[in-house]
């Protein structure tokens, strides 16, 4: 009598990647990161980006002048999803997040690493959206191929580090209240009536330079998006947006036309997104380099 054998199950993926949802990823990413949500506070409401409130929605209200905010997430919900990879079969975890210099989500997940029974390799990525999110991919691909913990941390760094992410506000207004940038550079760009262009550089948010009109200022995102694609051996081409999908749909075809890149385009992260204000355009450049798994 024969026995039927039963089918033998894949191995489990030893190495995993977590990030959070600043890092813009787009919907229904096939093998990606594990994505923990920040919370966005709306009154005495509290969502789950991502989850329980979409940008757009979050677009309107700060349009509308609610009072939004947002906070990382607390170490209890890092160690769950840490205890959920465990259970998967999972022996480590690269934790790659928001630049610290703009969040606390990496202090989060650093708290919850130091309680878990798996190795936790919290990585400060120094960028946000895209940059964050095409730096997580890549670590999940090495993860995926095989390699071991410190190689994927290092995939995270090595990407993260060739990020450029440029955008035009409308006003400097939503970053000053937030802290997340300096009283008399808010007011450089406010006072003189103009569109400043900010730069995420290290880690932190720069003023650039300023242009009159919208127009002016997705004319030089474009410029400067092209110059980073040219610099780039391999590069990987985001476009976001906080409430201005039509803007940068248009920006992302001549960003194509002129690169030949593939571009997305994905909402700006809520958590970001409130800090920046409603009309946001930003591009994100990334270098996959010459990098084999």
């Amino acid at each position: 009598m024969r026995t039927r054998r039963r089918p033998s199950r894949p191995a489990p993926q030893e190495v995993r990647v977590v990030t959070d949802s600043t890092a813009c990823l787009p919907a229904g990413l096939p093998g990606g990161p594990v994505v923990v949500p920040l919370r966005v506070l709306v009154g005495d409401d509290v969502y789950a980006e991502g989850e329980d409130v979409t940008p757009e929605r979050l677009a309107e209200l700060v349009a509308q002048g609610e009072r939004v905010t947002t906070s990382q997430p607390p170490p209890e919900a890092f160690a769950a999803v840490y205890r959920g990879l465990a259970d998967d079969g999972a022996r480590s975890v690269v934790s790659v997040h928001l630049s610290g210099a703009l969040s606390g989500t990496v202090g989060s997940a650093g708290t919850a690493a130091a309680r878990s029974p798996l190795q936790i390799r919290p990585v400060d990525s120094r960028t946000g959206a895209a940059g964050l999110g095409f730096a997580a991919r890549a670590a999940a691909e090495c993860a995926a191929a095989g390699a071991d913990a410190a190689h994927v941390a290092a995939r995270a760094i090595e990407v993260a580090g060739t990020a450029d992410a440029v955008f035009v506000v409308d006003t400097l207004e939503h970053l000053r209240r937030g802290g997340r940038l300096s009283g008399p550079a808010a007011a450089l760009g406010t006072v003189l009536g103009v569109k400043p262009i900010l730069r995420l550089s290290d880690g932190a948010v720069e003023l650039a330079q300023r242009v009159r009109t919208r127009a002016a200022g997705a004319e030089r995102l474009l410029e400067l998006a092209t110059g980073f694609v040219a610099e780039a051996r391999r590069p990987v081409v985001a476009v976001h947006h906080f409430g201005a999908y039509d803007r940068a749909q248009a920006l992302a075809g001549r960003l194509h036309t002129r690169t030949r890149a593939d571009v997305e385009v994905t909402p700006l992260s809520a958590v970001l997104g409130v800090h920046v204000g409603p009309g946001t355009l930003a591009v994100v450049v990334a270098d996959l380099g010459d990098h084999t798994h």
